[in-house]
């Protein structure tokens, strides 16, 4: 089975849209595609047909350009069951147990509430990749503006139990800053101290610096290393008062 594609697209402040697509059967899916404009000119370019968007949670900057998308391609958009009044383009709801798919490529759907309410990744088991939102992020985690420190600190246990090599695709690009709260939270963490050392350089290039990995993560993010939920919370926080 041919690896799947996985492009790119940097749109707004610091979102990053995930274009997805599997050359074998040519299916092409979006995640949380914030606006239209940039991810359907980046399908054009490569010649590929938009069949599908996957959405993770209803914020707008992860739905906005749902209409727009289905309206020039037609295509199919799945989102969490339990978000479905939030996001009135859904035409596929699903829950954690449920299996999407993109051509020959099969992803089990998981529930990680906290940053919303109904909030899901999608895992690519057999293409070592998971696409998780705004639940994880490099080095950090969601804000727990729906959901509890208890819910997220399941998360990062679930996502823990992934092999080091998973590649994790977040939706921002967050790193900069979650470094550099991150060695105030473990100032003695050499592996950490030479990461945030590594992404001021690549920012300071105007290089991205996600996806990560769940290896990278396992060494330097605090929140996925927090020992129970108790600590999670206090460093979601500081974090958010930072």
């Amino acid at each position: 089975m041919a690896a799947l594609d996985i492009v790119r697209i940097p749109v707004l402040s610091d979102n990053y849209v995930w274009l997805v697509h599997d050359p074998e059967s040519g299916a092409t899916m979006v995640v949380d595609p914030a606006v239209a404009e940039p991810v359907l000119a980046a399908a054009a370019e490569r010649g590929w047909t938009i069949t599908d968007i996957w959405n993770t949670h209803w914020h707008p900057d992860h739905t906005g350009g749902n209409a727009a998308i289905k309206d020039a391609t037609g295509c199919t958009i799945t989102g969490p069951a339990a978000e479905f009044a939030r996001i009135p383009t859904l035409d596929v709801q699903v829950k954690g147990g449920d299996k999407v798919r993109l051509g020959h490529h099969v992803a089990d759907v998981w529930d990680v509430p906290a940053h919303t309410a109904g909030h899901i990744a999608y895992h690519f088991a057999s293409d070592a990749a998971i696409f998780v939102g705004d639940t994880m992020f490099a080095m950090g985690c969601g804000r727990l503006f729906e959901g509890t420190a208890e819910q997220m600190f399941a998360n990062m246990q679930k996502l823990g139990t992934l092999d080091d090599t998973t590649r994790v695709y977040c939706a921002h690009e967050y790193t900069l800053s979650n470094a550099r709260f991150a060695v105030t939270v473990e100032p003695d963490n050499v592996a950490l101290a030479a990461r945030l050392a590594a992404v001021e350089s690549a920012r300071a290039a105007g290089e991205a610096t996600v996806p990560t990995s769940i290896g990278e993560e396992r060494a330097t993010n605090p929140f996925l290393r927090a020992p129970n939920a108790a600590e999670l919370g206090r460093i979601r926080a500081l974090k958010d008062a930072a």
